[in-house]
């Protein structure tokens, strides 16, 4: 529980997905084009790859990560939010390692934390410097979205588990109060999105040849059942690549210094 909300309020992985989703395009085509090589190696392969032993779930390293990862304006991020923030990362990339065979370049996800916290912060200073007002209805709403997507029944359920966590209650208001002010920066950057029929169909299309890809006898569903996802997908997409933007704006006047 803890993790997710630590999850909700790393604005800045809107543009470290990035890079490590672009990583993972990477290490998919790399596993198309060497499948594709070798078509006919057939039942001798796999069975070698079947009696192939899993790789062991590479472990964080983070023992030369300093007390004071950056500073941005004056304000510090330390060691510890960045721990919390790349073995999150770490846990997914180590994942996709896992599969793809490549090790995980830790410095990099290093340079790639750092600068997703960076600009994390960058956009909730920001977001304080604009007069967003975040009312009940708004925190509400992430809430109960958070009682909704964990199974619980009630916010004081949410609360408590939060609690065992060791996020007292005020903690959590205060995160997800931060969290609507940057959603609200966000949005006022990106403007009224309303994708195209070119753009869905485009997303649309991407996702069947992925479905086709994976060789799966279940038949795609129809344009018409995944367009409300496909709304949402698109226009999640420009709102990142316009908090992005913001972030590059905000670089440029702000006084920020790496340590990693």
């Amino acid at each position: 529980m803890k993790k997710w909300l630590s999850s909700l309020t790393i604005i800045g992985s809107l543009l470290l997905l990035g890079a490590c989703n672009g990583d993972e395009e990477a290490a998919t085509e790399d596993t198309e084009s060497t499948e594709e090589a070798a078509p006919e190696s057939g039942a001798a392969a796999e069975g070698e790859e079947g009696a192939a032993e899993q790789p062991e779930m590479p472990e964080p390293d983070l023992e030369d990560v300093p007390d004071v990862v950056a500073e941005v304006n004056d304000t510090e991020i330390e060691k510890a939010e960045f721990e919390e923030a790349y073995n999150m990362q770490f846990q997914q990339m180590a994942m996709m390692s896992q599969m793809s065979g490549e090790e995980v370049n830790q410095d990099d996800l290093k340079k790639q934390v750092a600068d997703g916290l960076v600009s994390q912060e960058l956009l909730l200073q920001e977001a304080d410097n604009r007069d967003l007002e975040v009312t009940e209805e708004d925190k509400n709403g992430v809430l109960d979205s958070l009682v909704e997507q964990n199974g619980m029944e009630s916010q004081d359920d949410l609360f408590a588990a939060f609690e065992e966590q060791g996020m007292p209650e005020d903690e959590v208001m205060s995160q997800v109060e931060m969290q609507v002010k940057v959603d609200k920066l966000i949005a006022e950057e990106a403007g009224d999105i309303e994708p195209s029929e070119e753009e869905l169909q485009e997303v649309y299309d991407a996702q069947v040849a992925q479905m086709e890809q994976m060789e799966t006898e279940e038949e795609p569903p129809s344009f018409e059942e995944m367009e409300p996802q496909l709304k949402e997908q698109v226009v999640q997409q420009k709102e990142g690549e316009a908090a992005q933007a913001l972030v590059e704006d905000l670089k440029e006047s702000a006084d920020v210094t790496v340590h990693i």
